[in-house]
């Protein structure tokens, strides 16, 4: 009866010592990947990136996180389950974020953020992108990739989510789209201009207000072909003042609402959009702009 007590007892603390140490298949670490990327208005360091797993743009405490290094770059290790399953947002971080177009710290907070599976290049333009896709579940990549060429003026083939900072400095015409990245990177950096500048609203505390992030990217988004017009034409820093003026006006109006607006919901729906002139455009799927 002893021996079999002690058989019994060694039995039960071997088991113990096996779940413990994760033995066995069902014990094992579940597999893990690795999202790798670049973030800029210009590369940005020192930018906190996450896995936005509650698509709330506000990393949680416990969502895969990060920070850029000096190259704008960046790496999150995720369950391999989520890997292209959630976007990737990022904050520029006021006195700490560093944007390498000019060696200095960005001056106000703002939000970026890429569709899920599309994160190897995060920028204003990957913001758009997203947040077309997240306002018209419907709307495929393509199209909303149409519809920001169009938006901005650019040709058909270009990806809208490159690396703009690496096409504009190619040398001996390696990128046939130089020229066309140059501008991308300039109206990038008028689009951060832009959000950094409601960071008091937007950002408050660097809490997300994500009803008013979604209203100042669907603003954003209606004026776009509005501030290349006004980039290319030289009345860039007018069309500007205005932009703000009009922003923070209907982000104030907003009150701290957790309610979606018009702006944002309607984006992309109608698959048209209005461009400088008053004219309704259409993406078509040659990129070239249908006028409606």
């Amino acid at each position: 009866m002893i021996i079999k007590r002690i058989a019994a007892v060694a039995s039960i603390v071997t088991a113990a010592i096996i779940a413990g140490c994760g033995g066995g298949s069902g014990g094992s670490t579940a597999p893990a990947a690795q999202i790798s990327g670049t973030v800029a208005d210009g590369y940005l360091q020192n930018a906190e990136v996450f896995l936005d797993m509650h698509n709330n743009y506000q990393w949680d405490g416990t969502e895969p996180h990060t920070m850029t290094d000096n190259a704008g770059k960046y790496t999150l290790t995720v369950p391999a389950a989520d890997k292209g399953k959630y976007p990737v947002v990022v904050h520029a971080i006021a006195g700490s974020t560093v944007d390498r177009d000019t060696n200095q710290t960005v001056q106000n907070s703002y939000v970026l953020c890429a569709p899920a599976g599309k994160t190897d290049f995060i920028s204003p333009m990957s913001t758009l992108l997203q947040q077309k896709l997240a306002a018209n579940p419907g709307m495929s990549m393509a199209d909303a990739m149409t519809q920001l060429r169009n938006q901005t003026g650019m040709p058909a083939g270009l990806d809208m989510l490159a690396d703009y900072i690496a096409g504009s400095s190619a040398v001996q015409n390696q990128s046939q789209y130089q020229s066309q990245y140059q501008t991308m990177h300039q109206v990038a950096t008028q689009m951060a201009t832009l959000m950094g500048s409601q960071a008091g609203l937007v950002m408050p505390g660097n809490n997300v207000n994500a009803a008013r992030f979604q209203t100042m990217t669907g603003l954003i988004d209606k004026n776009l072909p509005g501030m290349v017009y006004a980039m290319n034409m030289g009345t860039g820093s007018a069309f500007m003042n205005q932009m703000q003026t009009q922003m923070q006006t209907m982000l104030q109006a907003m009150n701290g609402s957790t309610s979606t607006t018009p702006l944002y919901t309607n984006m992309t729906s109608s698959r048209y959009f209005w461009n400088y002139s008053g004219s309704k455009m259409q993406p078509t799927g040659s990129g070239t702009m249908g006028m409606m």
